[in-house]
């Protein structure tokens, strides 16, 4: 059997652009340049003694040497940062799919890790300059995260994940935070269609030994549907200083309040008939049955969090030692079920990274622990409120992560690395309202072996090889069942599940093509994971989840990442700016009830481009989002209740004056206001007349104006 059983085509495409720019590069040493980034990369004011704060070309660095799939995304200038797809987009190997267009939780998946989570997310280390945002049991809030105070974002794809905790299919995202080094201060504004508003303002300073910064946004939107309405308050401190050459500390503070009404999932027909409507609008027996308005499906969460990190600098060796703390208050309301979670996370971690000759080496560990209460209550279908408690939940997760890696300059051109980490994962849970108990303790290794070749400045090759473990969190642990049409059936139980674990082999190629500043950046990857015991969600015939379970047959997941960026010159006042990304998955079940289907909730294919015309301060042009096929949304892929395929065009223009001091956009959508489903229920087997789809956002607009002062 081939290593790929994909399209012959889309494999000798890839193998054709790796050959052809190894030729193109040969003996191009005057045009050197870092690998392929998708956006253009402007180094930032802070310098190289801006306390335990890395800077761009710092982490460029960094990145090079790890044997696989990474992305770096500058954020200093980006124009509309509303939502993660703004700061994500046009990036190969990122799903994100969204909730429902507003201020919500959009399902974010790396290489198939945490399709099945959606709601509640999972299957991706977050972190934030490098600490943990995730709880102890791997689950995530993902909306609150606040892209606009972060400089840039580094990604981390799969096994080539840096931190001690990142053991995942998926990997991490390291959102490195603002300093005061970076602006004084900046105000922006934003308004735009179905009563967006929202603004952002920050203020800080530096000296030669320390800095400051705060920053505060407040959002709001009425919605693009019905019963969709969201509101997010957050606010961010950091503040660093140093002492001497050799110590540097960092502080974070934050604490975001976020809410949003959910409209929930509707049969298919409707996302082209009423794409604003939910269940509710109309009278038929299941508008009745799973009435939006009067269950009143939400989520209302806030989170303080603290953190601190040091950093002690040697001849040779460098050493970070992290704390951190974050208590979560959390509602999440579907149709028929209130989830009350009050979640106390606290953990530590130390890293340890040197070079001696050829040689250099890291160790790290990491401790985190959560104390979660979860109380659960049957939904009243009449106007929302709460009805009988039946559940009472007391949760403890605690998770040890060692790690221990080298690496080998074997030549000018050749750099080795081994690594292995190692973990065990506690999950002790009871049911306080009938005594129930269940304590589940999963250990494990996750090796990686890898390549990195470097024959020339403008080209750079990599190959590994790695597992990869996944232990399941509380909400797939604790389990929840509530009728819809007989609330006082509640029933609730806890899971005794396995470790969804993971062989890749990932290969892959990045550089520049050709020279000044015409030349081309591009990258490569093709990746292939056999999956033991793989997470399934499963959900009732109205769209809410009720349990999990281990598929008790391998599965596959295989694709491809590639993207390109470039200029080219057009006259003397003025160029073409273009990127492109497609992210190819080919996911399957290799056995079992579902034997050769596709694993439902991520599209074959998702391309994203972008074509701007850039003179002096003026960028504008068109870009587009396609799925160029349609993709199943339940397991037994029943053809009728796929997502279909779709294309969104859009438009993108900004202006930067040119001090720099002060900037617009306008940022324009699905301007054919094409009828779409965002996202979608994960079903087993499914039919066509039940709810499971999430229309898209249709024709919409942003306009801002950012100042920097």
């Amino acid at each position: 059997m081939p290593l790929f059983h994909i399209h012959r085509r889309q494999l000798m495409l890839a193998i054709s652009i790796a050959i052809f720019s190894a030729h193109a590069v040969a003996g191009d040493d005057a045009s050197r340049r870092d690998p392929v980034d998708l956006d253009r990369v402007i180094t930032l004011g802070r310098g190289n003694s801006t306390p335990v704060a890395p800077r761009l070309d710092e982490e460029r660095k960094r990145l090079e040497l790890v044997p696989g799939g990474t992305n770096l995304i500058d954020l200093h200038d980006a124009g509309r940062q509303a939502t993660l797809r703004d700061a994500l987009d046009y990036q190969p190997g990122i799903l994100l799919q969204e909730f429902f267009g507003g201020i919500d939780q959009p399902r974010l998946n790396i290489r198939g890790s945490g399709i099945q989570s959606n709601p509640l997310n999972r299957g991706v280390l977050l972190l934030q300059d490098g600490l943990p945002l995730n709880d102890a049991d791997g689950s995530f809030v993902i909306g609150l995260l606040e892209q606009r105070n972060s400089a840039f974002v580094s990604v981390r794809r799969g096994a080539n994940a840096i931190s001690p905790g990142a053991t995942t299919l998926g990997g991490e995202v390291d959102f490195y935070s603002m300093t005061g080094a970076d602006e004084r201060g900046r105000l922006r504004l934003e308004t735009g269609s179905d009563g967006k508003r929202g603004g952002q303002t920050a203020w800080g300073g530096s000296r030669d030994d320390h800095d400051w910064r705060l920053n505060a946004s407040y959002d709001k939107n009425d919605g693009y549907r019905h019963h969709s309405d969201g509101e997010r308050r957050s606010v961010q401190f950091n503040t660093g200083w140093r002492a001497g050459d050799r110590f540097s500390n960092r502080t974070w503070l934050s604490w975001t309040d976020l809410f949003f009404h959910i409209p929930n999932v509707v049969p298919k027909a409707r996302v082209h008939s009423d794409p604003r409507g939910v269940l509710g609008d109309g009278n038929t027996p299941q508008d009745n049955l799973l009435n939006v308005y009067r269950r009143d499906p939400l989520r209302d969460t806030r989170q303080w969090r603290v953190a601190n990190q040091s950093r002690w600098d040697g001849e040779r060796t460098s050493q970070t030692f992290g704390l951190w703390w974050q208590r979560t208050d959390d509602l999440f309301k579907n149709p028929t079920t209130h989830y009350v979670s009050d979640t106390d996370t606290w953990g530590t971690q130390w890293q340890l990274a040197g070079e001696h000759d050829r040689l250099d080496y890291r160790l790290a560990a990491s401790w985190t622990a959560s104390d979660t209460d979860r109380d659960l209550y049957a939904n009243n279908p009449q106007n929302g409120t709460r009805l009988q408690q039946f559940a009472r939940f007391g949760l403890e997760a605690t998770s040890l992560d060692l790690m221990a890696g080298i690496g080998w300059q074997a030549s000018e051109h050749w750099r080795l690395l081994a690594e292995t980490k190692w973990s065990r994962a506690e999950r002790d849970a009871s049911d306080r309202s009938n005594g129930t108990r269940l304590d589940q303790r999963y250990t494990h290794a996750s090796p990686r072996l890898g390549a990195v070749w470097q024959p020339h400045g403008n080209l750079r090759l990599f190959a590994n090889l790695s597992r990869s473990n996944e232990v399941p969190s509380w909400w797939e642990i604790a389990s929840a069942s509530v009728p819809a049409a007989n609330p006082a059936g509640a029933q609730a139980g806890l899971l005794r599940l396995r470790t969804q674990a993971a062989d890749t082999l990932e290969i892959g190629a990045g550089g520049r093509l050709g020279s000044g500043e015409t030349g081309i950046n591009w990258s490569w990857v093709l990746y292939r994971s056999h999956v033991d015991h793989e997470l399934i969600e499963m959900t009732d015939e109205y769209g809410n989840r009720t349990g999990t379970y281990n598929y008790n047959a391998d599965t596959r997941h295989q694709g491809i990442e590639a993207g390109f960026d470039g200029l080219v010159p057009i006259t003397d006042q003025g160029a073409l700016e273009y990127r492109l990304a497609w992210t190819y998955s080919d996911f399957t079940f290799r056995g079992g009830e579902f034997s050769g289907n596709q694993i439902a909730g991520v599209p074959k294919h998702l391309l994203s481009a972008e074509l701007m015309w850039r003179s002096g301060g003026w960028r504008f042009g068109p870009n587009v989002r396609w799925l160029p096929s349609d993709t199943p949304t339940d397991h037994a892929n029943t053809r009728e209740i796929y997502q279909d395929s779709y294309a969104l065009l859009g438009f993108r223009f900004d202006y930067t004056a040119n001090d720099g001091r002060w900037s617009v956009f306008l940022h324009t959508d699905n301007l054919t206001d094409r009828r779409y489903a965002s996202s979608y229920s994960i079903r087993n087997r499914a039919t066509l007349a039940e709810p499971g789809f999430l229309p898209g956002v249709g024709r919409n607009g942003t306009i801002g104006f950012t100042w920097r002062f």
